[in-house]
């Protein structure tokens, strides 16, 4: 029996009751009850300082602990699930920190597949996607095509509880294929490699 696909899923919302956050939730639900050969990992960011390379090298270490502790997780993952709420018609700060400190040498998203989800008003987080993917052209990041997933949490019927669970079933069929397909291009990218 093959090992399971090991998936390190980030939310760009710190907010306790993060829509965003709730999808990441959903989709380790997911994995444990309906998709066989997937692990997800809630990878918390925030207590990442915000990147400064004076921060690297100090005390004969290349990385501050918790920067150390989470470019590992990014290492052994074999893909990525990003939830990334939309601020100011771009990726959030937190985000953009987390990809940044990961990023620094040695790159550790290089060659990974990847998949984003997004909760939010008007578009769903739609314009965060976009910038996201632009991001992770030069991280080498692979994302899934298809499906992609906008969910407009206030639009009725309600999508979420007020602890930010999603609890609408459409959403979460669409999370389902979501990790499929991010379960079939990380298994393609294995072959290759």
């Amino acid at each position: 029996m093959a090992a399971p696909i090991k998936v390190a899923a980030i939310s760009g919302s710190l907010r306790k009751a993060s829509f965003n956050s709730g999808l990441i939730r959903s989709a380790i639900e997911l994995s444990k009850t309906s998709i066989h050969g997937i692990e997800i990992e809630f990878i918390d960011i925030s207590d990442l300082p915000i990147i400064n390379t004076d921060l690297e090298n100090q005390a004969g270490v290349a990385y501050p602990p918790t920067v150390q502790s989470f470019r590992q997780k990014i290492l052994q993952a074999d893909s990525i699930l990003f939830a990334s709420p939309e601020y100011n018609y771009s990726i959030s700060a937190p985000l953009k920190n987390a990809i940044d400190w990961a990023s620094r040498a040695p790159n550790v998203w290089a060659g990974k597949a990847a998949a984003i989800v997004s909760a939010g008003g008007g578009f769903g987080g739609g314009r965060s996607q976009y910038h996201l993917r632009q991001v992770g052209v030069f991280l080498d990041l692979h994302f899934i095509n298809k499906p992609e997933f906008f969910l407009n949490a206030f639009q009725p019927p309600a999508k979420f509880n007020s602890d930010g669970d999603l609890i609408d079933e459409e959403a979460k069929i669409c999370i389902k294929k979501i990790l499929l397909s991010l379960q079939g291009l990380t298994l393609s990218l294995q072959d290759k490699s």
